[in-house]
């Protein structure tokens, strides 16, 4: 199954929205959530649970649900309101003197506990230095687990696709993807279209 971002999202009664992100569980490689960017609202981004996938082609990312049950699921971005006394005693802490602050809105991700997400365009970095950035990822269906990673190499003319193993990467950190391997080994791997491939 090919879970590329920026997909179309269907539910049972039509287009909901695009694939924007993918939360996994780093220990198991298993996708949990998706985050789901709604068409009908401006800037609003759901969090669907994985087992709601019913079918997953390049194009289109099919759920179990309809666009009513969608629409009750949880904001990915939540917004946290910091009253004016908090804001001026975190100043004070910092020893900064800013007069009277205003009260903020903080807005943030709500990655679930345990759940790790992974951007488009994440940077993927060999042992010996930067390889490219985060494409696509291919995902099994019946386990959830992600097989590959879809590293995007190369520069503006000679870009190609390269399917990663999941057991080639040693660790996710501050937004990256680490391999175990280093640029010649990322080289030899299978260069993939997977624009033109449905699974």
């Amino acid at each position: 199954m090919d879970m590329h971002l920026n997909a179309h999202v269907e539910c049972l009664d039509g287009r909901i929205g695009r694939l924007e992100n993918i939360i996994l569980n780093p220990k198991t490689e298993r996708v949990t959530y998706l985050v789901v960017r709604g068409n009908d609202l401006q800037n609003t981004e759901r969090l669907v649970p994985e087992r709601l996938v019913k079918e997953a082609s390049h194009d289109t990312v099919f759920l179990s649900i309809s666009k009513e049950r969608f629409e009750g699921m949880k904001n990915f971005i939540q917004e946290e309101y910091i009253p004016s006394n908090i804001t001026l005693y975190m100043a004070e802490q910092a020893g900064w003197d800013m007069g009277t602050p205003a009260s903020v809105f903080v807005e943030h991700e709500a990655v679930p506990a345990g759940g790790l997400i992974v951007h488009k365009g994440a940077k993927v970095f060999a042992t010996d230095g930067h390889a490219g950035k985060v494409d696509d990822f291919l995902v099994e269906k019946k386990s959830g687990r992600i097989t590959h990673i879809i590293l995007l190499e190369g520069h503006l003319w000679g870009k190609k696709d390269i399917s990663v193993p999941v057991n080639r990467i040693e660790r996710y950190e501050d937004g990256n993807v680490y391999l175990k391997i280093d640029k010649s080994g990322v080289e030899a791997l299978p260069v993939i279209d997977i624009k033109g491939k449905d699974k």
